[in-house]
């Protein structure tokens, strides 16, 4: 059994609407109907990390960070594969830098999308032809 599933469908071209329980997301290679790929896939990333950020904070005993932005930047390669990614972490409230650092990597255990980004978790795809 599966804990998640969606369903995304491409009538032609490029573009491609994923259903995720509720809610639709357009998403397209070429930038037109939706964001692409690789610019979903580091937002999803950071608003993953972002709340793992939150209980990062209430894990060591700051409960009320204020207001967080996450400012995300991605390096493409030729290919326009993803090589690098940065977070710039704004956080309201002010703490040290031992602090902060002790919250991201607690962040970092905490977020599923930031475990998910390693080598070996690929698609086991099967293809069926004929289907429609």
């Amino acid at each position: 059994m599966t804990d998640i599933q969606t369903s995304t469908v491409s009538d032609e071209g490029f573009a491609s609407t994923s259903q995720v329980g509720d809610f639709n997301l357009a998403i397209d290679a070429l930038d037109e109907a939706g964001p692409n790929p690789n610019a979903t896939l580091v937002a999803t990333y950071a608003s993953c990390f972002l709340p793992a950020f939150r209980v990062g904070g209430q894990k060591t005993g700051f409960d009320d960070l204020g207001k967080i932005q996450i400012d995300a930047d991605a390096v493409l390669d030729d290919a326009d594969d993803l090589v690098e990614i940065s977070f710039d972490v704004y956080v309201e409230r002010a703490l040290s830098d031992e602090e902060f650092a002790e919250i991201t990597a607690l962040a970092e255990d905490i977020c599923h999308v930031h475990d998910a980004i390693r080598d070996g978790l690929q698609a086991d795809v099967t293809v069926v032809g004929g289907a429609f």
